[in-house]
């Protein structure tokens, strides 16, 4: 008899994908400017760390928020209590409103209808959890983000069944892929329950067109199934075109209080918008209010502390620090990625154009030895292994072509960056330089057949001709 259970031992974890290889690595050698200046670069966590100076600029005049203090008294008794797990009232409004601005208050959300948990992993499983059953699926446009291998499926029993999207059209969910998707869970005997998507993408870094969530909500809509967006990345948005929430779009079309109205339902965390991740603060939002009643009890198993909802609800709460962290979060945010971009770009590497998260879709097809995924691994090795930079490959997202990876670029310095992309144009010029004299290997041998073989061929004409004499 095993010390585990079959569910703790199950491989469904996802724990030996690429992408969490590639963090193991890091974590045995990770780079520090003064102590380990060889280390390996960590491009492959989506963090946000370009606007805390912007975060602790306000802690600093808001100390009793801090400190857990309402009118220069404690209330360090009142937040350390038993709080039931409906969240503070306070921090739904905050949240909630925050929410809308981030979305240009183009749509409006009921803090009634909001469930907290901890983090988006959380949200997620929860609502897999509420809408699935152990086997039935949930289509993901292709490339999508590992850890949903890990958060939808290893508790949940829950079957992913990918959306193949493909970079003719930039990765765009079209109708005849979903069909297709459908068609295939159909085959493997598999309920589809529904789609979840991540607008803004993770790892694509860009927001879906209204087309596609046109698309999206007349395929729930034919199909009678759910609808989950995931729009952690929302306040990420730093240039055109504009994020558009589903929300959005079920209001434009006059979809209130219809049968799909409440099978869609949104997860939000402050974890991108606001670099908070260390603080596990996610969300549902449903418009179906058994949904949020299901979601709401089994949110006991994952609760935001007292503590935090207090701080966060006072941050939010203050209109004049939210505006200005959300436009000056933008312009830092589309400033790294120009910076990475323009190392790519002097390194021989182009990627996606985008418009929003913490990374970059980034093309290395023409660094491949093949056009296979092995050969998309032996690359990634090499970046991790010998140039020391912790990147996501393709294939640990699912994407169906290989040659693409997700770096990303808010998690680091500046100067960090500039060292990452300084080591990546090294690289690039090594496979060149090497290239070229394989290459002239090969020429120099070719045009030493060609010598040997008119000689010889020279040879016997001369004897042939000798023997006629």
């Amino acid at each position: 008899m095993g010390v585990l259970s079959r569910k703790a031992t199950c491989n469904s974890h996802g724990q030996d994908s690429s992408y969490f290889l590639g963090w193991q690595e890091y974590e045995k050698n990770p780079y520090d400017e003064v102590t380990n200046p060889h280390g390996i670069i960590q491009m492959g966590l989506a963090e946000n760390q370009l606007s805390f100076d912007l975060l602790e600029s306000w802690l600093a005049k808001n100390p009793d928020a801090a400190s857990f203090r309402r009118d220069g008294q404690s209330i360090f008794k009142e937040l350390a209590l038993f709080q039931d797990y409906h969240g503070l009232p306070a921090f739904k409004n905050a949240l909630v409103d925050f929410m809308a601005e981030i979305r240009g208050n183009k749509v409006t959300f009921d803090p009634n209808h909001i469930v907290l948990t901890a983090g988006a992993t959380s949200a997620n499983e929860t609502l897999m959890f509420c809408l699935a059953e152990q086997g039935d699926a949930f289509l993901l446009p292709t490339p999508y983000y590992p850890g949903f291998d890990r958060d939808l499926k290893w508790r949940t029993g829950v079957e992913i069944v990918p959306i193949e999207c493909t970079s003719s059209n930039r990765f765009q969910i079209t109708a005849s892929a979903l069909e297709k998707a459908y068609e295939q869970a159909q085959k493997k005997n598999l309920r589809v329950k529904g789609v979840l998507v991540t607008n803004p993408s993770n790892p694509l870094g860009t927001s879906m067109t209204r087309d596609e969530l046109d698309l999206l909500v007349n395929f729930i809509s034919d199909k009678e199934i759910h609808l989950i967006s995931d729009e952690i990345y929302s306040g990420t948005v730093f240039s055109s075109p504009a994020f558009v929430s589903i929300m959005e779009v079920l209001k434009d079309r006059n979809l209130e209080k219809t049968e799909v109205w409440e099978r869609v339902h949104i997860v939000y965390s402050l974890s991108k918008d606001l670099g908070l991740p260390g603080f596990r603060v996610g969300a549902i939002y449903s418009n179906d209010p058994i949904v949020v009643a299901a979601a709401t009890k089994m949110s006991s198993f994952g609760l935001v502390s007292s503590q935090t909802q207090y701080l966060l609800s006072a941050m939010l709460s203050d209109k004049k620090f939210t505006k200005e962290y959300i436009a000056k979060n933008h312009k830092r945010l589309q400033k790294r990625r120009s910076k990475l971009v323009a190392g790519l770009e002097k390194a021989g590497i182009g990627c996606l154009e985008s418009n929003a998260g913490l990374f970059c879709w980034v093309d290395m097809r023409h660094l491949l030895s093949s056009d296979t995924f092995e050969a998309e691994m032996e690359l990634w090795k090499r970046i991790v292994y010998d140039v020391k930079l912790n990147i996501s490959p393709g294939s640990s997202c699912h994407c169906i072509e290989p040659g693409w990876f997700r770096v990303c670029f808010a998690n680091m310095s500046e100067d960090t960056l500039k060292l990452a992309m300084q080591r990546l144009k090294s690289f690039v010029g090594s496979i060149a330089v090497n290239d070229r004299s394989h290459r002239d290997l090969k020429n120099s041998r070719r045009k030493f057949r060609t010598k040997w073989v008119f000689r010889l061929s020279f040879q016997s004409f001369h004897d042939r001709e000798q023997d006629e004499r």
